[in-house]
């Protein structure tokens, strides 16, 4: 019999994973798999990293947001665990089953998962320490999904987020960063800026319309020293799918980076705490199989 291994966080976005655990065993069962459901909890990694390493499982299934997810593939991308993974996007902000346009809904969601299809995905790697699935960023915002009360997420959803970066507008400080490729090395004061695996971070969808999750390659978007009208008109282009293309905005894609500026400038990755600044990031092309439509 097949095995599967579900990685479920009954904390994230509204808590319906709870209700629907039940459904989802049922659904396998009823395939001749044997879903065997773990919960996220404080401490839990050394459990879980056993259970992939010796648990026979066929694949891994990860509900959650993007926090669940990226400890979920942390623990397979460094145990060597290369068996597909399914994703069930539960959480207030699914940026990676968004850029893989999976649907929000459980029961399609299994229906996926069941169908067998899988795709390869690039990801991106931290200081040969952390991978990230969607992105990583630094400056402006980018400690608002961290720092966001799990009650208002819990009330409001991803709005959340956008109800706490307005109360960030008065904080607003431009920084210098240096950032070496082996094309080029640019020096720019910058406000914000992110590296991304695909289309979407933060809830924003078409960042960069032409980035591929397939390609080996990140996107690096620096948003400038501007003013707050100018950056209201970036962040406006975003919210309307228009992408960035403003002289405001500086995109460089590569697969390799050093960036070294302030060390008191915290990453986001993948929406959780990163490291400080100076980092080291690549990306390494087709090393997770998920299940796709």
């Amino acid at each position: 019999m097949d095995k599967g291994l579900l990685i479920y966080n009954p904390f994230s976005g509204d808590h319906r994973i709870i209700q629907k655990l039940d459904y989802i065993i049922e659904r396998f069962q009823k395939e001749g798999i044997l879903l065997q459901p773990c919960r996220v909890m404080m401490n839990c990694e050394d459990h879980i990293s056993a259970l992939m390493t010796e648990g026979g499982f066929s694949y891994v299934i990860s509900s959650g947001g993007d926090g669940t997810l990226n400890f979920v593939s942390n623990i397979m991308l460094k145990n060597d665990v290369d068996i597909p993974l399914g994703i069930i996007p539960t959480g207030t902000c699914n940026d990676f089953a968004s850029i893989l346009n999976l649907p929000s809904d459980i029961k399609e969601c299994v229906d996926i998962i069941l169908g067998g299809k899988t795709i390869e995905v690039d990801v991106g790697l931290v200081n040969e320490e952390i991978y990230f699935l969607s992105s990583c960023a630094g400056g402006i915002f980018v400690d608002v999904s961290f720092n966001t009360n799990n009650e208002l997420k819990k009330s409001f959803g991803a709005f959340a987020y956008y109800l706490k970066a307005i109360g960030e507008m008065a904080n607003i400080r431009p920084f210098r960063i240096s950032i070496q490729t082996d094309k080029e090395v640019l020096e720019e004061d910058i406000l914000l800026f992110f590296i991304l695996n695909g289309k979407q971070a933060g809830g924003f969808a078409n960042i960069v319309d032409s980035a591929d999750y397939t390609d080996g390659l990140m996107d690096i978007v620096l948003v400038k020293d501007c003013s707050h009208i100018d950056l209201a008109g970036i962040f406006f282009s975003v919210l309307s799918n228009s992408g960035i293309n403003n002289k405001n905005v500086i995109i460089i894609t590569t697969n390799s980076c050093t960036i070294n500026g302030p060390q008191d400038i915290v990453l986001s990755i993948d929406g959780e705490k990163g490291p400080c600044l100076p980092v080291n990031i690549r990306f390494i092309n087709k090393a997770l199989k998920v299940f796709m439509k």
